[in-house]
């Protein structure tokens, strides 16, 4: 995947999601790292989006924290972390989403989307706590008619 087809806020949800992996000491980057990032990214749109959707974000976060300490630690590594085969997997799901959307950039609520059908513990734990693709899709029609209405949806908006 093209790094520069992610919008910015979610390239930086990445590079948390990798900072979350380096200080945990886990090998890989996984799909928890990624939610994890971006619920908690402090001017991104994720967790409101998911607020709207009728997710119970406080209770994700929740299952989030604890799916994050059960992950296998390795010492000795150096910090060097990977991206995970779960996480490739979303992000291949997310750009997917982009595309039958005819969006140019993979944004984080394709990320979201994509975990409504996502067969990781992050999609697990989301759906466990309301996440729907109905009401989800619902929450990013509304969220970009109002935020976008003025942008050509082949921009980063």
């Amino acid at each position: 995947m093209r790094l520069d087809k992610l919008t910015t806020k979610l390239q930086e949800a990445l590079s948390d999601a990798q900072s979350q992996a380096v200080g945990n000491d886990n090998q890989y980057i996984e799909p928890v790292h990624i939610l994890n990032a971006l619920i908690n990214q402090d001017d991104g749109g994720a967790r409101s989006l998911l607020q709207r959707a009728g997710v119970n974000v406080n209770g994700v976060s929740s299952g989030l924290k604890t799916a994050l300490e059960r992950l296998p630690k390795v010492s000795g590594n150096g910090g060097e972390v990977q991206i995970g085969r779960e996480s490739v997997a979303l992000l291949n799901l997310a750009d997917k989403e982009a595309q039958k959307r005819g969006d140019q950039f993979i944004a984080s609520e394709m990320v979201l989307l994509a975990l409504t059908e996502d067969k990781s513990e992050a999609g697990r734990i989301a759906r466990e706590n309301g996440l729907t693709r109905k009401s989800l899709e619902a929450a990013i029609t509304a969220a970009r008619s109002r935020c976008c209405s003025a942008v050509p949806r082949t921009t980063r908006c």
